[in-house]
């Protein structure tokens, strides 16, 4: 398979065990850091139910709007990945930041259902050209300088460092809000400026033009988008190993997201805790999440990466569920285990599928893809919540997605074990090995 650079060729280079990072890896990894920290920086999110709800929207519109913005981050998915390994992932970095800034400052002019609905489709925008993008720059630019080996750790040291912000700067949100109440909307726009600075001085890779089977007989002559989204569904086609891992971190994704953006306030809520205490919550909530994406490699050697990722994922749903048996402080403590599990889970997904993919793939296309296929199912799911919150039925919402979580990772598994292409992978906690090997890439 043939790799063709319109820039400077960096090659792979091996490096011995323990040897210490070339500089350049480490300004990739410290811009990275602050990238990741300040763009998902949303002094909003522990207010955002109860602000809407203070302008005058319904539950069913808040919902509503939920369901609108994954969907319209599975649109948007679409053509973003093609576009990043076009112009290059730092331009898209980039382009993502500024509509991040944008977004956050809707709000703040307009707090109406309109202001709140541009709001959402704005940030979706931003979130799309940088799911895939940022993953594929760290991951492609650790490679090129021979440190592929810190990539997991890198990426967990990322998550883990955004989180610790969030747990400083969200108990200040109510207090600010006493002051000026769209603060916490202005604030996020400024976080969002700052990673736009992250991404302007990030250092320049080289553009990749990609080959494979996706460049094949059938997908010259038309437009490019449509050359590139045939390549990209070719890719998955090709790579059944890849496609079973998109499919595995599904639950991983929509679990987190509809527990602690859709539900994470209603579940509060439901059992007395006060909206004053919302912020300290979601802030002990995120420590116990920092820790652990800080910290993958303490989930020991006796299962495989993928069997983790299935174990972590019914973790998160058996304490979603149980938190309907307790009172407020069982329900606090299941959901700071709950934030533990995903802090374990997260890194070691976006590890397992970036090994996944095949030498010479698009990467930030296929990443998109994985995206698509989180989002759509988030909308659904959001859907979903919406009604049985409208029906008052929080518990049997909990419960339902805990057996179907289930279901869907027992069949997965028996799957996996049958894929063709399936790769051996290496023990979590060796973190100088790669998780997965190259055999079997097409």
């Amino acid at each position: 398979m043939i790799r063709r650079f319109t820039g400077p060729l960096r090659t792979r280079r091996s490096r011995p065990a323990g040897a210490p990072l070339p500089p350049r890896a480490r300004r990739i990894i410290r811009l990275n850091n602050g990238f990741q920290l300040l763009f998902n920086l949303l002094w909003w999110m522990p207010v955002f139910y109860a602000y809407q709800r203070e302008a005058g929207l319904s539950d069913g519109e808040i919902f509503g709007i939920q369901s609108i913005y994954y969907v319209a981050f599975c649109l948007f998915e679409i053509p973003t990945g093609m576009v990043a390994d076009r112009i290059g992932a730092r331009n898209c970095l980039r382009a993502g930041a500024v509509v991040m800034t944008a977004a956050n400052l809707a709000p703040a002019f307009a707090p109406s259902y309109t202001g709140f609905l541009v709001h959402f489709l704005a940030i979706a925008a931003g979130r799309s050209l940088t799911s895939g993008a940022a993953s594929a720059y760290l991951y492609d630019g650790l490679e090129a300088e021979g440190a592929g080996e810190h990539y997991l750790k890198a990426e967990g040291q990322a998550r883990a460092l955004g989180l610790a912000a969030k747990v400083l700067c969200w108990p200040l949100v109510g207090p600010l809000m006493a002051v000026a109440h769209p603060t916490p909307y202005v604030l996020s726009a400024a976080s969002a400026a700052g990673s736009l600075v992250c991404a302007v001085v990030l250092p320049r890779q080289a553009t990749v033009r990609h080959s494979g089977p996706g460049r094949g007989k059938g997908t010259s002559g038309g437009p490019v988008f449509l050359r590139d989204a045939v390549s990209a569904l070719r890719w998955v086609w090709a790579t059944p190993w890849l496609a079973l891992l998109m499919v595995q971190g599904v639950a991983v994704f929509t679990l987190s997201r509809i527990c602690q953006v859709n539900l994470f306030q209603p579940v509060l809520l439901d059992h007395g805790i006060p909206e004053s205490s919302h912020g300290g919550v979601l802030a002990a909530m995120t420590v116990a999440e920092a820790v652990a994406s800080a910290r993958p490699q303490w989930l020991g050697r006796r299962l495989s990466p993928v069997a983790w990722v299935s174990l972590l994922s019914l973790a998160m749903a058996g304490t979603l569920a149980g938190s309907t048996l307790g009172g407020p402080w069982t329900v606090v403590a299941l959901l700071c285990v709950f934030a533990a599990v995903t802090g374990f889970a997260y890194p070691l997904q976006r590890k397992l599928v970036n090994d996944a993919i095949p030498a010479g793939a698009p990467r930030a296309t296929l990443l998109s893809v994985e995206s698509i296929v989180d989002r759509g199912v988030c909308a659904l799911a959001a859907v979903a919540a919406g009604a049985y919150l409208s029906a008052g039925r929080l518990d049997a919402l909990l419960w339902h997605s805990a057996l179907a979580t289930g279901v869907v990772m027992v069949v997965l598994q028996l799957v996996l074990r049958r894929a063709p292409g399936r790769r051996r992978v290496a023990p979590v906690a060796e973190p100088e090995t790669e998780l997965v090997t190259t055999a079997g890439n097409p």
